[in-house]
């Protein structure tokens, strides 16, 4: 069986997780072609990403032109499936956020998708993300493509359940897969429950050489990281009001910020109000292996989101012998425990954030260890990428085998 992987971007600074659970399904002996939407090439910093950019093939790249040569082909030759897609693409479109047009956009998308798809002999089709990647995947199937599968994430699924058509992309769907129980259980909200059996638990993984770092002490500097894209869901306005409480109090501490986002401005702006300058570095985006270096060099990853699903930055940072201070969100924490490998705090709350990031800038190193072992070997037990990617695997040959 061959199977093809679509996404919105890819790949991606922040979808490294992606690329990971590719190779992996490879290395389990399935055939796997690349497919994305839209094109980020201008961000991307690490090597492997580049290389991984190479073997994808980007939708939008055949500009308008070429998106309405393959509806207008679609249209004309296959009459019948084409108008159950542009019925489709109506239904769904109706009640989104983004209205018909955009559906009809979507469904030009998938026309030159369905093509595609079939030169390469794909037999099924897989999507990362419930939004639109999986919108076009569902109706690339409409107008007679394969069967299709998606990864659910959250928490924008969450979010606009009604505007993202995310019940009849469960209906439509071979199975869906999601990261965590706290997901599963919010799939289950809007399905049937006669269609809970198809919604299966995949975790997010971690690479094998995350854990084959050798082991560096923590440091007894005042140091701590947060990595991840910088927007107001990650909590970093709140982690600025939090470091500036600490200084006020006489207590040192240094912050790196790893990412860059749409929220950079207003972030460095607060940095120069707060009088943080000297405090607070942000990095802009960083390769993988300058992500572990900057997490290495911290006493423990800080994440103060208030939407996620289950950030991977902190799986790697367990992976690597961190602890973490973070929040009582969405799967986190079905792998964070307090005062065991980390510290979970009430969302939004900025006065519980100050005194963990106190209580860990002052905390003996040997306790901080301790905490980041216990990390390491829970993340090797959820969260191998090999382990995962194999049942993965195994959902797509059932499906080929039994509904062939």
């Amino acid at each position: 069986m061959k199977i093809a992987y679509l996404v919105n971007q890819y790949p991606k600074v922040s979808h490294s997780f992606i690329r990971r659970e590719i190779a992996a399904l490879e290395a389990c002996g399935l055939s796997v072609t690349r497919f994305s939407i839209r094109s980020c090439e201008s961000e991307l910093v690490d090597l492997e990403d580049k290389e991984e950019f190479q073997k994808t093939q980007i939708i939008l790249n055949v500009g308008i032109f070429g998106l309405l040569f393959n509806l207008l082909i679609i249209a004309f030759t296959k009459p019948i499936s084409f108008l159950h897609g542009l019925s489709l693409a109506f239904k769904v479109g109706r009640k989104s956020q983004q209205g018909i047009l955009y559906h009809i956009i979507y469904l030009a998308e998938a026309c030159v998708l369905k093509s595609w798809l079939q030169k390469a002999g794909i037999t099924h089709l897989h999507a990362h993300f419930g939004t639109n990647s999986t919108t076009v995947a569902m109706l690339c199937q409409a107008i007679g493509g394969p069967p299709y599968s998606f990864t659910v994430h959250g928490p924008e699924e969450f979010d606009s359940p009604y505007s993202l058509a995310l019940t009849e992309k469960i209906n439509r769907a071979k199975f869906v897969v999601t990261i965590s129980s706290f997901s599963r259980s919010q799939l289950y909200r809007w399905c049937h429950y006669q269609q809970w059996q198809k919604i299966h638990i995949i975790r997010c993984g971690v690479d094998a050489d995350y854990f084959e770092q050798p082991t560096i002490p923590i440091p007894s500097a005042p140091n701590l990281v947060c990595v991840g894209r910088l927007c107001e869901q990650k909590g970093q306005l709140l982690l600025l009001e939090a470091l500036k409480n600490l200084i006020n109090d006489n207590i040192d501490c240094q912050l790196t910020l790893v990412g860059d986002g749409s929220l950079r401005p207003e972030i460095e702006n607060l940095i120069q109000e707060y009088g943080l300058e000297k405090q607070v570095k942000i990095t802009g985006w960083a390769s993988g292996t300058e992500v572990q270096k900057y997490i290495m060099n911290s006493r423990a990853l800080v994440l103060p989101s208030f939407a996620e699903g289950l950030p991977v930055v902190i799986m790697e940072a367990l992976a690597l012998e961190r602890p973490v201070i973070t929040t009582y969100v969405a799967g986190i924490p079905e792998l964070v425990q307090s005062e065991v490998n980390g510290w979970l705090i009430p969302s939004s709350s900025v006065p519980a954030l100050t005194e963990i990031m106190s209580q860990v800038l002052q905390l003996p190193t040997e306790r901080l260890e301790q905490m980041g072992k216990a990390g390491s070997v829970t993340v090797k037990m959820l969260h191998n990428t090999a382990q995962e990617a194999g049942k993965l695997a195994n959902l797509f040959r059932y499906n080929h085998d039994n509904f062939s």
